[in-house]
């Protein structure tokens, strides 16, 4: 149970009404702040609509850093989004497999990329040889939002676990399809 009210639209003044235009449980906590909501969603949206990114990479980031930190929220619901972005389902088996030191087919740039996003997670942050071979892949200023990406979403799931958010139900078969690990 969240340990914040999930709040609805109706509860919050009108100049906020749009911050559930999406009506998740994350938004519906957020909104206890509304002015942290706002700024914590203008990265967000970045992230997911104006980054010069592939959408594919750009997940692969993000269901990396939901399944190392176990975060059943934010692995649910981007499984969900990877599917609609460009990620098929053999993707996300391999990333898994990848995760459990298996042989996969995943290209040379998704491991590397999946290897520097376990560095961020782990801390202290992508190793130098790591880094330099991201640069044979990527320009500077991707690297910088791949790695803003990386960084959000690992901020986003320790405010996930901090407020205990919980996930909805519609979100639980992506959770049996692709189990977090134990």
């Amino acid at each position: 149970m969240a340990r914040v009210p999930y709040l609805t639209r109706s509860e919050l003044p009108l100049h906020h009404q749009d911050l559930l235009d999406r009506d998740i449980n994350l938004n519906r906590a957020l909104v206890n702040c509304p002015s942290g909501a706002r700024a914590f969603w203008v990265l967000g949206y970045w992230i997911r609509r104006d980054m010069d990114i592939d959408s594919r990479l750009r997940e692969l980031v993000i269901l990396q850093v939901g399944y190392l930190s176990r975060s059943p929220y934010e692995f649910s619901h981007h499984v969900k989004i990877a599917l609609e972005s460009g990620v098929s389902e053999q993707d996300i088996d391999q990333l898994i497999a990848e995760n459990q030191g298996l042989e996969t087919s995943l290209s040379d740039c998704d491991r590397l990329l999946l290897n520097a996003t376990r560095e961020i997670v782990e801390g202290p942050g992508i190793s130098a040889q790591t880094f330099t071979a991201l640069q044979s892949h990527f320009d500077p200023g991707q690297l910088v939002a791949l790695t803003l990406t990386a960084s959000f979403y690992l901020g986003v799931v320790r405010l996930l676990d901090s407020l205990a958010i919980d996930t909805e139900s519609d979100y639980l078969p992506y959770l049996e399809r692709f189990p977090l690990p134990i």
